[in-house]
């Protein structure tokens, strides 16, 4: 890992990590079982104790910008390993919440992806995956991928031509709602 200068250190964005995961990243001392332990590891631009060690120095541009934030999984296998009882996984999601807001996503594919689930949960209460697939195909100009599975997963009654709204629909709308005026969106 490169050398860090003072002048580069966001500490600003440090805070507002260990704010909004309640997490107190100094606690981390690179031990590397959040590395160790992540199955997804091989695919990161930049290992998990290292998105840990570059938010603790506040290389806010770097971490926001990486891929493994976006890659992870969150299934939390790093916070269970954490010797120190960092929810690592925590950590993640407040990552790419950051990134988001800034503007910074790294992997358009899964933002496409997020955005076109939360849609269909707001839109249905529930998950819609036929108009989750279109939506995201289309987003990535990917229309037909998949297409052959269509036939099969509607045969066994996986995926319905119609979405199915859930009792209490308006009500998981209401929080998006809530949500978005909070956000001030």
């Amino acid at each position: 890992m490169e050398t860090i200068n003072a002048e580069s250190i966001d500490r600003d964005f440090i805070q507002a990590v260990e704010k909004e995961s309640g997490q107190y990243i100094s606690h981390c001392y690179q031990c590397g079982n959040c590395t160790a332990g992540c199955p997804l590891n091989f695919v990161y631009d930049i290992p998990v104790h290292q998105i840990m060690r570059l938010v603790q120095v506040g290389q806010k541009e770097k971490v926001l910008r990486s891929h493994a934030i976006w890659l992870c999984a969150t299934c939390e296998t790093c916070t269970t390993r954490c010797p120190c009882e960092v929810d690592v996984a925590r950590v993640m999601d407040v990552l790419r919440i950051m990134a988001r807001r800034e503007g910074t996503v790294s992997e358009e594919g899964v933002q496409a992806f997020y955005d076109a689930f939360l849609d269909s949960v707001k839109s249905h209460g529930r998950l819609y995956e036929l108009g989750v697939i279109m939506k995201y195909n289309l987003h990535t100009k990917r229309p037909f991928t998949d297409a052959e599975l269509g036939p099969k997963l509607l045969g066994k009654g996986k995926i319905h031509f119609v979405p199915k709204n859930i009792k209490g629909a308006r009500a998981v709308k209401e929080i998006f709602g809530r949500f978005a005026k909070k956000r001030g969106s």
